[in-house]
């Protein structure tokens, strides 16, 4: 059936639906059988063995499996059965190394993977007569949906009902206008997609207006479905950092093979055999360019962000992370963020009386007024057993119960006073009216802000009734006003100016939602560290300013302004003035762009939350946009690069401190890994220079970086962020990874390393007599040395007042890492890697001097040359 062209009662009919109790439990699970779950196909995943293969895709791993197969023909040729040792053990380290490398890869992606199935959209469904909110994915054809503006659009659907309903639909038509829809309208057969105005379609979102629809097509038989195979939306992006740290490997390989190529010439020109010389040469160059180091960059990020999702921020893209960590600016909504987001209607205002408290048995006239409230409202209160489930906005919801509670449920009022019209709420407005028809009358009910609503009415005591507004806002008080008027007809088209003019003010209602008791000691925590916290809300100033001094936000000196006088200003007084405001009320989304491009063009880095449709733009200009969980629209949470999944702002600053933890914890893995690889280099270099001897042996070398790389660097990426992270300053937006002498002390720790192995290469060789004894010692040290240092590098601070082994994963990766050293010293394994069994006190010696990292990095420590930043 051709669902576009026929009406809504046989569309209905030939799906087997029912308009008001939705499908059955059965029906759904026989839908789902048959159509499969509401998914577009995706993009084909790498198999484990694609994996395992891509690692071999590296140009210096190929030339050492080339050199290794070299290696191999000769040792045939000789016909010595020891000389296959070396090859054989080469491509058993380097086919390990891929095996990590996959298993790493796989790793990151199931945490993203994780982090793709949280941030699913969710659809408002009507099933077995009641409304549930549920994963998108569950949709089958013949589900009856909800939609509203800011809501993306689950499943290709034939509208039932619509009011003032437009929808955005470049992603399938081009057209950059939001498309107008009408439910009544019935399209021609060969109607193009753009003209198809009864239907909605998959993938684009509701811009304005309400409508309730008919599911009609779910998957890959949605409209976007058939277009799925063109569309590539997976690009597999990288962060910034990942693309600094990619052009540093591309420079430090560039080093490294300078190096390894004057190692290789001076092994020739002494003697050291050709294929010796160049098989130590090329694991070196294998050993020093950190390959990997993205590729670990990503696991760090990725675990940390799931980190993050266990305190209720959902990161959406990966560079947000990066830049969480500088934020200097927290520009927040004040209800359900910095408030407790539970409105609770407390009193009432009839025009001409006084304020009476809202209760269970109000008088019939107050009665009324929320009567009237609640069938002006979309949001409602569903019970099961002793649970209410609030569903729509908060202060409706609070209505909805007050009126409830006063023996007025809303299903039973709109079944006697039904809807007949609406024009929906937006935030440019601040109004919402609907068109009720109340005793044979058609009655206009508007619900929104008292000086918005104030200019419209022409009956009422408005002077009293600022009053009362003023009154009730210094209490803290959210305060809506209600109106009405009677009409003869209903226009065929509805605009603000028809509706919503000429009005009787009926009453104010006053709603209290208090602080969140979390919130406070968040904004102080902002402060210490160096984080300027902004409030900024649809609000009244007084109600505003009120909770923002009993947080901490307006402090003395500090300015709230109105957006009527941001209006006012010019972007250069704002700029001149930014910095002293801390609350904004009555903005328009307009306005919080406008805080936000000031803010940036003070070089600072800005947090902006938000949850309407007209909100995106602003979370689109903000560093990072964190949309609202609980009560932002798909769209606002679609621009954003935050979730917060709790609509909390001491969330927002968990996020900056966990961010700030996760940049720490990249600059200690990065610091560690290139510290080693230098180490390694210089180590090899200064050998071959000084005493034309090479100090370790090719498969020695790539042990050393199957040891010391992989394990140690992602258990030191996953170190619980440091107590006094928020005690420090934001760090600048465009510093660098190798700011505050991180470069410096990199070169430096590879020196120690190269100092530290060349003592025992040295030593080991003139206590026994023979090559082979230096290299065994000089293996031990590097290698135990590298792996003491991870725990050098987890903190600035001594690492015994943060505790030598609190890191639980570093301790077993730790130790994983010294029983693959102990194996290939202790076992038989020694000879194949060119390693002899040395007099005990040289291992007690090679053990002293592998300790030798923990005294220097502790004195360093002490004397402040290793400098906390502030």
């Amino acid at each position: 059936m051709i669902f576009y062209n026929e009406t809504k009662d046989n569309t209905v009919k030939e799906l087997s639906s029912n308009t008001r109790v939705g499908l059955t439990t059965k029906q759904v699970a026989e839908r789902t059988e048959k159509h499969g779950v509401n998914k577009l196909r995706e993009k084909k995943k790498k198999s484990s063995v694609q994996r395992f293969f891509d690692q071999f895709k590296d140009v210096m791993i190929l030339i050492l499996i080339v050199a290794a197969a070299i290696s191999f023909v000769i040792a045939c040729m000789e016909g010595n059965p020891g000389e296959f040792f070396e090859p054989v053990l080469i491509l058993l380290i380097v086919i390990l190394n891929a095996v990590m490398g996959m298993m790493q890869e796989s790793k990151a992606e199931k945490a993203l993977d994780a982090l793709k199935s949280m941030s699913a959209p969710h659809a408002r469904v009507l099933r077995d007569g009641e409304e549930k909110i549920i994963d998108a994915a569950e949709l089958v054809p013949g589900d009856m949906i909800r939609l509203e503006a800011g809501d993306f659009i689950p499943a290709d659907a034939r509208l039932l009902r619509s009011t003032s309903l437009k929808s955005e639909e470049s992603a399938l038509t081009g057209e950059s206008v939001p498309s107008e829809k009408d439910a009544e309208y019935i399209a021609d057969e060969t109607s193009p997609l753009g003209d198809r105005s009864n239907m909605v379609f998959s993938g684009c979102s509701i811009t304005y207006g309400t409508a309730s629809a008919i599911v009609t097509a779910t998957g890959m038989d949605t409209e976007m479905g058939k277009i799925a195979n063109l569309l590539d939306n997976e690009t597999e992006t990288q962060t910034p950092l990942q693309k600094k740290l990619s052009q540093l490997g591309k420079y430090l390989g560039i080093v490294a093979l300078a190096a390894c190529g004057i190692i290789f010439v001076v092994g020739l020109m002494n003697g050291i055999p050709v294929m010796e010389i160049f098989m130590t040469a090329v694991s070196l160059a294998v050993s020093a360019i950190p390959e990997g180091l993205p590729a670990i960059v990503t696991i760090v990020l990725s675990i940390g962000v799931q980190r993050m999702v266990k305190r209720n921020a959902l990161i959406r893209r990966l560079p947000a992370v990066e830049t969480l960590g500088s934020a200097s600016i927290i520009c927040s909504d004040k209800t359900g963020t910095l408030t407790q987001n539970r409105m609770t209607l407390v009193k009432a205002y009839l025009d001409g009386a006084d304020i009476e408290p809202v209760t269970t048995e109000n008088s019939e006239a107050i009665k009324k007024l929320l009567c009237y409230g609640t069938l002006c409202c979309d949001g409602s209160v569903v019970f099961h057993e002793h649970e209410e489930q609030h569903i729509g906005d908060p202060t409706e919801t609070s209505i909805v119960l007050a009126a409830h509670k006063n023996g007025m449920p809303k299903e039973a009022l709109g079944k006697q006073y039904p809807r007949l019209a609406e024009l929906p709420f937006d935030s440019d407005r601040k109004l919402m009216s609907t068109i009720n028809s109340i005793d044979g009358k058609n009655m206009v009910i508007v619900k929104g802000a008292f000086d918005m609503m104030a200019t419209r009415c022409v009956a009422g005591d408005l002077e009293k009734a600022k009053r009362i507004t003023e009154e009730m806002s210094a209490d803290a008080l959210r305060v809506l006003a209600v109106a009405y008027k009677e009409i003869d007809t209903i226009p065929e088209k509805l605009t603000s100016e028809d509706i919503e003019n000429g009005l009787t003010l009926m009453g104010l209602v006053g709603m209290i939602d208090p602080p969140r008791p979390e919130a406070k000691e968040a904004v102080a925590t902002c402060r210490k560290a160096g984080i300027k916290p902004v409030m900024i809300t649809g609000d009244h100033v007084v109600t505003a300013s009120a909770i923002a001094q009993e947080l901490g936000i307006l402090e003395p000196g500090d300015l709230a302004i109105t957006g009527a006088d941001l209006d006012a200003m010019t972007d250069s007084e704002l700029d001149k003035r930014v910095e002293h405001i801390s609350v904004y009320a009555r903005v328009s989304p307009e306005n919080k762009i406008r805080i936000v491009k000031s803010w940036q063009r003070k070089g600072q880095v800005v947090s902006m939350t938000g949850d309407g449709v007209n909100d995106a733009p602003a979370l689109k200009a903000a560093d990072i946009g964190c949309a609202m969980g609980i009560t932002g629209t798909d769209v606002a949470k679609g621009a954003a690069d935050m979730t917060l999944t709790d609509d909390n702002f001491a969330t927002i600053v968990e996020a900056v401190k966990e961010g700030r933890g996760i940049y720490a914890n990249i600059k200690k893995v990065v610091g560690f890994l290139l510290g080693t690889n230098i180490g390694e280099v210089i180590t090899v270099f200064a050998a071959m220079l000084f005493w034309h001897k090479t100090p370790l042996l090719s498969m020695q070398l790539l042990w050393i970086n199957l040891v010391t790389d992989s394990m140690p660097a992602i258990a030191l990426g996953m170190e619980a962020v440091e107590p006094d992270i928020m005690n420090k300053k934001p760090k600048p937006k465009d510093e660098g990874i190798f700011a505050h002498g991180l470069g410096i002390r990199v070169v430096l720790q590879g020196l120690m390393f190269a100092i530290l192995t060349l003592i025992g290469f040295k030593v080991g060789e003139n206590v026994t007599g023979t090559l082979v004894g230096g290299q065994t010692l000089a293996f031990m040290v590097l290698s135990l040395s590298q792996v003491v240092q991870a725990f050098n590098m987890r903190s600035e601070h001594s690492i015994f007042k943060i505790g030598v082994f609190s890191n639980h994963k570093l301790n077993w990766a730790a130790l994983a890492s010294v029983v693959l050293v102990a194996i290939v010293m202790f076992t038989p394994l020694s000879t194949a890697f060119g390693l002899m069994t040395l007099p005990v006190n040289l291992y007690l010696l090679g053990l002293g001097l592998s300790l030798v990292p923990v005294v220097v990095m502790e004195i360093s420590k002490a004397c402040g040359l290793i400098k906390h930043q502030h």
